[in-house]
Order: C-alpha cells, then structure tokens, then sequence
C-alpha cells in the first residue's frame, strides 16, 4: 500500500533497514511499540523526511486452527476494539520524538484476521486456551489519520473544554477513564498543546499553550 509502484521497499540507510523510500520520504511501519524504533527515527530526521505508519486495529477477527496450516475450527469477533485515542497508549513513548518538522505520524485504523493454533509443551499445560500466532492478515482499512503537529493532537480533543481543565473533566468530555485522561493529559503537554496552570486539589489544572496548527 505505502510503496505504490514506484517506492523502494527493505531500503539500507544511515545504517539502517527503512521499510519503505518514496519521493525522497522514508516510511516506516510500525505494527509494535514506537518506543522499539524512537531513536532510529531520531537519528534519521537529522537529514531525512520520515513518515511512520503506525496502525491500530479498530476490530479482530480470531480464527482458531486445529493445528499450524490445519483447518479451521472456530471464528469469533474479538470483544477488545482500538480507536484514534489508542494513539496515546504509544505516544506516550514517542513524545522526544514527535513533533517534528520532518516528521508525519499516519494512523490507519485497520481490521485484520488473526489464525491461531494451539500451543504446545509448557506453555499448553499452563493454560487451556493457548495459542500460538500463526498469521494476521489485514481485511481492510477504515480510515486514516495524519499528526505533522502539535496542533494536530489539539484537534482531537473536544471542543468546549473549561480552561482550565483537569483530567477527570478531560475523561467525562471524551467518555473515557480517568487514567487514559491522565496518559493523554500527559501526551499533551510534553507535545507543549498544554501547559500547567495550577491545581484543584490534588488534581493538575491544564490550559491550551499557544501552538501553531500546521
């Protein structure tokens, strides 16, 4: 998909393996943690324009083998669903890195297949239900979502916050839990979004910095 007809793919630079090189921009696609490649894309933003693909699974399919390559016993609809806000389960690992001048964060919400099989010695004894990773396979692709900014990451938040706000009032406005409020509270002000503006209590008051929406 991000290679097109024309992009090079398992591309040697700067010492290191790039996924994809397009139009002078090197891709990286990232299916595990950002925190796993934050210094690589660092060290490549000091001379190169990076883009890093960086995909949530919005739904799952989980299809149970009889054994590896075997038949297929069982489908069911995985209960656990991401969204946009998953982001910031692993932004929070990226904020030295991003934002950046030479840098995009592209989001595609996906739904994939997961096969699995199962698992066999210890690991089967242990559990009942374990099983091993076979394949996933996208199905599809839902939407996508591009961050080149700060003021990017403001935009999702919504729009008739008090200023300022604290987290548990972040969570009832974006109907979450107070922890996810407090890693997105977080995100945002080492992005500078927001900064500090004094406490209620135990609770950090937060108001929107002054930040350019490119």
């Amino acid at each position: 998909m991000y290679a097109g007809a024309d992009g090079r793919q398992e591309v040697v630079c700067e010492g290191y393996r790039i996924d994809v090189v397009r139009d002078g921009e090197l891709i990286e696609i990232q299916h595990g943690s950002l925190a796993a490649i934050r210094d690589k894309v660092r060290r490549l933003l000091t001379r190169h324009r990076v883009r890093v693909i960086k995909p949530i699974i919005a739904d799952k399919t989980l299809v149970k083998l009889d054994r590896r390559g075997g038949q297929e016993v069982e489908r069911r609809r995985s209960p656990k669903h991401g969204n946009l806000i998953s982001l910031f389960d692993e932004l929070v690992y990226f904020t030295t890195v991003f934002p950046h001048e030479r840098l995009s964060l592209e989001v595609p919400l996906v739904n994939v297949e997961e096969r699995r099989y199962p698992g066999r010695g210890k690991r089967r004894r242990r559990t009942k239900d374990a099983f091993q990773l076979e394949d996933q396979r996208l199905l599809g692709v839902v939407a996508t979502h591009t961050f080149a900014s700060a003021g990017d990451l403001r935009r999702m938040l919504p729009a008739r916050l008090p200023s300022p706000f604290h987290t548990g009032q972040l969570a009832g406005r974006m109907n979450t839990q107070r922890w996810v409020a407090q890693r997105i509270a977080y995100c945002l002000r080492q992005t500078g979004v927001t900064e500090v503006a004094g406490k209620q209590g135990n609770a950090l008051l937060y108001r929107f910095a002054q930040v350019q929406a490119a």
